[in-house]
């Protein structure tokens, strides 16, 4: 047996490939028209594949936005520890995970409200849900590691803590534009 690390066979190869098309024409078409405009139908065309097809990878349009918008939140919190990791000072450091995450969710305010809204009402059986979900705690736990290096606030405190800034970043990106 060799310790080296097999590729993908060509069907999970092909599977992947058909992901990336879908996951990058809905992405294109939300952000050019926003969620509530696009038909799945424009989507399947965009990605060069039938619609029953498409359909085996989000049963529905709140699936596919999940499907998008966690790739750009994932990135975002990436990009949020990172920052984190470099900003000494708890209170910056704790902003710096923020927003990064706030501002991927307001690129296309409406996309941002209606994934917020799958999030909270969505399937949580359905995979992208479930991504979405796991995000979030991601979230709180990297607020979390970020609040104990104060030493005055204990594992417990940290953690309520960092659900607090995490339902309030999520509260704050579901108001309008103009509140």
């Amino acid at each position: 047996m060799s310790g080296a690390p097999q590729s993908a066979g060509r069907r999970e190869r092909n599977k992947q490939d058909k992901l990336d098309r879908i996951t990058h024409a809905a992405r294109d078409l939300f952000a050019k028209h926003g969620v509530d405009e696009v038909t799945t139908q424009q989507i399947a065309d965009k990605a060069d594949i039938g619609t029953g097809t498409l359909f085996l990878y989000a049963k529905t349009k709140g699936e596919l936005l999940l499907l998008v918008q966690n790739s750009s939140y994932s990135d975002a919190l990436a990009k949020g520890k990172v920052d984190a990791e470099a900003t000494p000072q708890v209170l910056e450091a704790v902003m710096a995970i923020i927003r990064p995450v706030v501002e991927c969710n307001r690129t296309q305010i409406d996309n941002g409200r209606t994934y917020l809204r799958e999030m909270v009402f969505g399937d949580p059986e359905e995979p992208h849900h479930r991504d979405a979900l796991g995000l979030t705690i991601q979230t709180e736990e990297a607020i979390t590691v970020v609040l104990q290096r104060d030493h005055r606030i204990g594992p417990n405190d940290a953690a309520t803590l960092a659900r607090v800034v995490s339902a309030i970043m999520f509260l704050s990106m579901a108001v309008t534009i103009n509140a």
